[in-house]
């Protein structure tokens, strides 16, 4: 009687779990489905003003307005969306794991990055360049970084590779951040700030520094930002078709006027999907 008794519950609970399971007690969405799930996890930057910034009042930038965009053509509404964190070094792994369904932070598109993740889009086309203080015309050609304190975030080979390649006398600064390269620009410590234009832009975008920097338009690199996602999976056209729409209707030159414009950023226009610029 004991056995049977025990055996019984057993049943019960297994009844009470299948049916828990039948009724969607899953949270995130399948990433192979077009929406109806209860969320979407997208990744974006935290910490990049114009492109993807968390902020008391919520999430906001061009990654961030694309992401939006993209996620409502799948189904989802803003208040659908669960944003996590993707810092450059996580990006592969997230998708991989299967942490967010797409990600969208200023993601370039590479081969080495292709072997493990599919990339949507490209959505924009950046070029790395250097941010200069406004009433600096001493530099006007990657060249005139010569003698010039340039600044780049630690870990980054920005710097590196303007020196390696086209100003073999710049003197290279790390800083910990791009805000900090930013002050130091400002009170003058530095001369150049390098790394893509479209950052460059959402920094010198902010209100605090309208007017005080100026883009060098030196388009030294292609870097063709994509919304990585996981490797086969059927979002990617999925992504393309949304991207699409979102140039044809307006939207995407919308959001890099309201973004970039403050910066005066020559934007290039919206890339036609799968071109990739070497």
């Amino acid at each position: 009687m004991k056995l049977r008794k025990v055996t019984a519950a057993s049943a019960v609970t297994l009844a009470l779990a299948m049916s828990a399971t039948a009724c969607g007690g899953g949270k995130k969405n399948d990433s192979g489905s077009s929406g109806g799930g209860k969320t979407i996890a997208i990744g974006i930057k935290f910490d990049q003003p114009g492109l993807g910034q968390k902020t008391p009042q919520g999430y906001a930038g061009f990654d961030v307005d694309v992401a939006t965009y993209v996620a409502k053509k799948l189904g989802y509404s803003a208040d659908q969306i669960e944003w996590k964190e993707s810092k450059s070094a996580d990006r592969e792994t997230m998708l991989q794991r299967g942490d967010v369904d797409f990600i969208a932070a200023t993601y370039s598109i590479t081969p080495k990055r292709e072997a493990k993740v599919d990339f949507a889009g490209p959505y924009l086309l950046a070029h790395q360049d250097v941010l200069v203080r406004a009433d600096d015309d001493s530099i006007k050609s990657p060249a005139d970084l010569n003698n010039k304190k340039l600044c780049s975030v630690t870990g980054s080979t920005s710097a590196q590779n303007v020196h390696d390649k086209l100003a073999p006398k710049a003197q290279l600064q790390q800083y910990p951040t791009y805000s900090a390269c930013l002050t130091g620009l400002q009170s003058k410590a530095i001369d150049a700030l390098t790394t893509d234009d479209s950052i460059l832009a959402g920094y010198a975008s902010q209100a605090q520094f309208k007017g005080k920097f100026k883009l060098g338009g030196f388009k030294m690199t292609n870097e063709n930002y994509g919304i990585g996602v996981k490797k086969g999976s059927p979002l990617k056209d999925k992504i393309n078709k949304a991207l699409e729409e979102m140039v044809s209707d307006g939207s995407w030159e919308a959001a890099v006027k309201k973004y970039f414009g403050p910066a005066d950023y020559k934007n290039e226009p919206a890339p036609k999907i799968g071109d990739i610029k070497s």
